[in-house]
């Protein structure tokens, strides 16, 4: 299925639950869905994969009818949390522990059902229809109580009544971590019966503090142009004044803060938004300033906050080889990586191979094998649901605040329904229509919403361009990437490579929209683009020297075995999806037989290059082995 055939296929089923939902307005249940809305992976995989705890902001909520004086939830630390840690949760008093029994992390503490919306049809996004939310924030995470495997056995049990000296009363009690990060608003844990898809409410915490919500916090770096003489380091704060960051042996910048509000979020015109509505979560303030006369491909060091508010650690972080120079280039990409949670809690959305490409790529890093990283596409996807944003930037940290960590914007960035800006109507971003991605890494790019840029490190020229935005012919873009690549002088950087998120060519065709090969993959040709990287399809695949679907060369084997494109006399682009770093691995059709299809596999990990000016050498790392399991070389006779 085409791309612009898929985009009116994902538009009339969405009209068509919304035609359902005011055809009956009383509705109290999702079974008035039809099944073909209802079950289709391809209305529902990308923007809501649905479960029953991505639905809990659509059930009804009550209080337990329970009359148990026993009941109690406790926590580890009641108070002045820190930055990062894991709490304890303990429920006691239980008389009847049974497997629907769970416990909510709610933010902000507040959270309640009075200024929730009830126009079921605001919440037609969440793929159900029934009558009242559950709170107007929805829980950051939950986790049922039989995580505890003493918890349904009652091994930890308690006396609670004595009659005639025996025990009449007997109660259980179980404990579950949360790994808890500072989010800024107080939090408070609520322990519910009824599991995820009928909830009620049991018990809950007194509100719990953050020590410091003012704290600095989540810094990553990013590059500001192709000298690598100044670096832009991000960062996240409760606090509006601006801070500092030093660096360098007692230099100093001053921050520049930003925020964004509810407002900011999109609506389609009748809808409510995840982000508008009950995804929203304050993000705090976002500063950022510029670390200038550095030296290229030199290390040092950087903390960034305030004596008011505190500092960050001391991180020690490394400049990457300026443009044109003959250095060698050593970079990671991937795209599509979101997040995941420590403490295995239920989370709205989970890219389940995520910690094992972070935990690979930090590794390298701390080797001091890494120059760049570059992540084209579906950064965090928060779609809606803002807090998974701090989460994201904290699982990061450990790469993104030492090395220059260059984006690109994704579908669950950008993409809206209505008039929102991007190519494809569809709900994919939840209502943040690239805001909150803009905020928090801002790239250097010509103007807002305008997320195409282009950057030099060493012998490679990286022409990033956004696949959400208008790239037809004559329009802005296109005569952008048209000029920018133009302007290349080979002499210098005799490397091109050309990166955007949704694919040119993938095994999976209904991802690719023939419309944009059309109009793009000429220029790629034009000005003899080297290696195309794309991701959204959540897998590895590589092509051969590839166009208009026809292999115009093929790699030879060189003498250890690994495939070589010449492009000493260049026929076409090599192009490679590089979408496994993260969301749930996509399966090649058993058909998937084209013959520009060269390489193809579906495992978790990412792409290392190490370039100089005569080749690019690049291998897909298997994060959970840490095995190369495809290498391939680009080369140019001198």
């Amino acid at each position: 299925m085409e791309a612009e055939t898929l985009t009116w296929y994902r538009y009339k089923a969405f009209v068509y639950v919304l035609f359902i939902i005011f055809l009956f307005p009383c509705s109290a249940s999702s079974s008035l869905l039809h099944p073909w809305a209802l079950n289709s992976s391809i209305e529902h995989q990308n923007y809501t994969a649905i479960s029953p705890f991505r639905l809990l902001n659509r059930r009804f909520l009550s209080q337990c009818p329970d009359s148990n004086p026993y009941l109690q939830i406790n926590v580890s630390k009641s108070s002045d949390l820190s930055d990062d840690e894991f709490m304890t949760v303990t429920v006691s008093g239980v008389l009847l522990p049974a497997e629907s029994d769970w416990v909510a992390m709610i933010s902000p503490s507040d959270s309640n059902l009075e200024t929730c919306l009830s126009a079921e049809a605001m919440y037609v996004q969440t793929g159900d229809v029934s009558s009242l939310p559950l709170l107007c924030h929805y829980p950051v995470k939950a986790k049922l109580m039989s995580n505890d495997r003493d918890y349904l056995t009652c091994k930890k049990k308690e006396c609670k009544k004595y009659s005639n000296g025996k025990c009449v009363v007997t109660t259980c009690s179980g404990s579950i971590k949360f790994h808890v990060i500072n989010i800024r608003t107080d939090i408070e844990f609520v322990f519910f019966a009824g599991g995820f898809d009928t909830p009620c409410i049991l018990n809950r915490t007194n509100p719990i503090n953050f020590a410091n919500p003012k704290s600095p916090l989540y810094g990553h770096l990013s590059s500001c142009d192709s000298t690598a003489t100044s670096m832009r380091v991000t960062w996240v704060s409760g606090d509006k004044e601006p801070q500092q960051v030093q660096y360098e042996d007692g230099k100093s910048e001053t921050s520049k803060v930003t925020t964004f509000t509810q407002d900011d979020m999109c609506n389609a015109t009748t809808i409510q938004s995840p982000a508008k509505d009950f995804g929203w979560h304050d993000p705090g303030y976002i500063h950022t300033a510029v670390m200038t006369g550095l030296r290229p491909s030199t290390t040092f060091s950087y903390r960034y906050g305030s004596d008011l508010v505190g500092w960050s650690d001391k991180i020690q972080f490394k400049t990457p080889p300026a443009g044109g120079s003959s250095e060698v280039l050593r970079f990671l990409t991937y795209g599509d990586m979101g997040k995941a949670p420590l403490d295995d809690s239920a989370e709205h959305y989970i890219q389940p191979g995520s910690l094992s490409v972070i935990k690979a790529m930090a590794d390298e890093v701390d080797n001091g094998s890494v120059d760049s990283i570059f992540h084209i596409g579906d950064i965090s996807y928060a779609t809606g649901f803002l807090v998974e944003w701090d989460f994201f930037l904290h699982q990061i940290s450990p790469v993104a605040s030492r090395v220059s960590y260059m984006t690109a914007i994704g579908n669950h960035e950008r993409d809206y329904l209505g008039s929102s800006g991007s190519v494809y109507e569809t709900p994919d971003s939840g209502g943040e229509c690239g805001v909150a991605y803009e905020t928090y890494f801002p790239m250097p790019i010509p103007a807002k919403d305008k997320p195409w840029y282009s950057i030099e490190q060493a012998g490679v020229h990286f022409t990033v361009m956004s696949t959400e935005h208008d790239w037809s012919e004559n329009s802005e873009q296109y005569e952008w990437m048209k000029k920018d690549m133009a302007s290349v002088d080979r002499s210098k950087t005799p490397w091109l490579i050309f990166s955007g998120h949704r694919p040119m060519y993938s095994s999976l065709s209904s991802s690719v929209n023939n419309k944009f090969v059309d109009a793009v993959e000429p220029l790629l040709l034009d000005n003899k683009v080297d290696l195309a990287l794309f991701g959204h399809v959540h897998n590895y695949e590589r092509t051969c020297s590839v166009y208009k679907q026809s292999c115009l060369a093929m790699p030879t084997k060189d003498a250890n075995g690994i495939d070589t494109y010449d492009h000493s006399n260049y026929s076409a682009p090599v192009q490679a999806v590089i979408g496994m770093a993260g969301f749930t691995l996509d399966k090649f059709p058993d058909n998937a037989d084209h013959t520009w299809s060269l390489i193809r596999i579906s495992k978790f990990g990412y792409l290392r290059g190490n370039t100089n000016k005569e080749e690019m050498k690049f291998e897909f790392v298997n994060s959970d082995t840490r095995e190369v399991e495809d290498s391939f070389r680009i080369i140019k006779a001198k």
